[in-house]
C-alpha cells in the first residue's frame, strides 16, 4: 500500500519540496548506467567518474557521453517538442504536481503565502509547467525563480526572500498572493555568467559543444553504457588527442551546472551561489512547523545528504522520503534510521513509485487508495 502524506494537515505549516532527476526520468536520462561493476551492483556516471579519474582519455569520453544525453537534451528542450505519450505524461504530472502545491497555499491564511522548491535537475519543466498553468488563467501564483531586472535578469539568493501581496482599493486589507520558489541548487541550463552574477535566459539557442564527428567517435561507447548486461570491465576505449580533449574541458567547464564528480561547480560564481542555496535550503529546514518532502532524489549529493541529517535535530522538522522502490526504500532506511522525525515511504511489492504514482497516491490533496489489479486464475 502507499502511504499518503496527508497534506491537508500540512497546508498551514513550512512546506519544502526536494526533487531530483526522477521527477523528469520519462523526458531526460538520469546518471543511472544500464551496466553493472565486478560486484555485480548498477554503474552511474559518478562511480565510473571516479573510476577514470586518472584515465584522462576514458574520463573525457565519459563526460563527452554525459553531456550529450543527458545534458545538451535539457538545453534543447521545449514543451512543444514533446510528441511521446511518456514525456506528456511526465509534463502533466508536473502540472499536477503544481496543482497540489497552489491547493495547499489556497487554503494558507498567512500573508507570507509561499512553497520552497529546491531541484538539483537542470531542466526548465517546473518554470515551463508554471508558466503553463498561468496560460491557462486556472489558477493566480506567483513563481519566483530568484531572479530580477527587466531586459536582463539576474539571480541573487536574497529575492526568494521575497513574496507579493494585493491590497485593496483604500489599502486596508493585504492578500498575499500564492507564490513558488523555483531554486535550482546543481544550476541550470538556463543560466549563464555575466561578469560576476548570473544571468537567466529562458530563451536562448545553444551551440551544441561536439562536433558530428565527435558524437560519431562515442556511439559505440554510449550505446554501451546504455545496454543492458554489459560490465564496466568491458568498456569500449576512446582514443583522443590531447587538443580534442583540452577544446572539451575548455567549453565543458563554462556550464552553469554541479559536476557530477564530488559535485562541484567549476566556475566560481556558480560555486557560491550553490553554497548560497544550501544556506537557504538549512534555514527553511530549521525554521518551527517545518516540512521536507522528497522524491526522486538518491541523495547523490553529499553535501545535500548531511545538510539534510543536521537538519534533522529539529524536532519540529519532519521529512518524508518517496522512494522509487522497495530497494531503495530500504536503503534510506538504514541511511536514516536514526531520526525519528523521518518517514519513509514505499511502493507496494512489485510496483513503482514514479510521478504518476507520486500524485496520485501519496502527494494529493485528495489521495486515492492503491487497489493492486486483480491476478486472473
Amino acid at each position: 500500500m502507499f502511504e499518503p502524506i496527508e497534506a491537508l494537515d500540512a497546508y498551514n505549516k513550512n512546506i519544502n519540496i526536494l526533487i531530483g532527476s526522477g521527477a523528469s526520468a520519462d523526458l531526460f536520462p538520469t546518471l543511472a548506467l544500464e551496466i553493472k561493476d565486478a560486484k555485480g551492483e548498477w554503474e552511474t556516471i559518478e562511480k565510473l567518474a571516479s573510476k577514470f579519474e586518472m584515465n584522462q582519455e576514458m574520463h573525457t569520453a565519459l563526460f563527452m557521453h554525459y553531456y550529450n544525453t543527458c545534458i545538451y537534451p535539457a538545453q534543447k528542450f521545449t514543451p512543444d517538442d514533446v510528441t511521446d505519450a511518456k514525456g506528456l505524461t511526465n509534463l502533466e504530472n508536473y502540472e499536477v504536481f503544481l496543482k497540489t502545491l497552489l491547493g495547499l497555499l489556497d487554503r494558507r491564511k498567512d500573508l507570507n503565502r509561499k512553497i520552497s522548491i529546491f531541484t538539483t535537475n537542470y531542466d526548465g519543466c517546473l518554470a515551463h509547467s508554471a508558466d503553463s498553468l498561468l496560460m491557462k488563467g486556472s489558477h493566480d501564483f506567483v513563481v519566483n525563480d530568484g531572479t530580477s531586472g527587466f531586459h536582463k535578469k539576474h539571480l541573487h539568493a536574497k529575492n526568494f526572500n521575497t513574496f507579493q501581496c494585493q491590497t485593496g482599493i483604500f489599502e486596508r486589507t493585504n492578500y498575499g498572493i500564492p507564490q513558488l520558489n523555483i531554486i535550482h541548487l546543481h544550476g541550470s541550463v538556463y543560466w549563464s555568467r555575466s561578469g560576476e552574477k548570473i544571468e537567466v535566459k529562458y530563451t536562448h539557442d545553444l551551440k551544441h559543444l561536439l562536433n558530428s564527428r565527435t558524437i560519431s567517435k562515442i556511439k559505440h561507447f554510449s550505446n554501451f553504457l546504455g545496454t543492458k548486461g554489459g560490465t564496466a570491465a568491458n568498456i569500449p576505449v576512446v582514443s583522443f588527442t590531447h587538443q580534442q580533449m583540452e577544446r572539451f574541458w575548455s567549453e565543458y567547464n563554462k556550464l552553469p551546472i554541479v559536476n557530477p564528480t564530488k559535485w562541484k561547480f567549476h566556475e566560481t560564481v556558480f560555486e557560491e551561489h550553490y553554497y548560497q542555496m544550501l544556506r537557504l535550503l538549512s534555514y527553511e529546514l530549521e525554521k518551527p512547523n517545518a516540512i521536507l518532502i522528497i522524491f526522486g532524489f538518491s541523495f547523490a549529493d553529499e553535501h545535500i545528504l548531511k545538510l539534510v541529517q543536521r537538519s534533522l535535530s529539529n524536532p519540529q522538522l519532519q521529512t518524508f522520503i518517496c522512494c522509487y522502490s522497495q530497494g531503495s526504500a530500504e536503503s534510506m532506511t538504514e541511511e536514516f534510521k536514526q531520526w525519528k522525525n523521518v518517514k519513509v515511504i514505499r511502493p507496494p511489492d512489485g510496483v513503482k513509485m514514479d510521478f504518476t504514482n507520486f500524485n496520485k497516491y501519496v502527494f494529493s490533496l485528495k489521495p486515492e487508495t492503491y487497489a493492486p489489479p486483480e491476478v486472473e486464475l
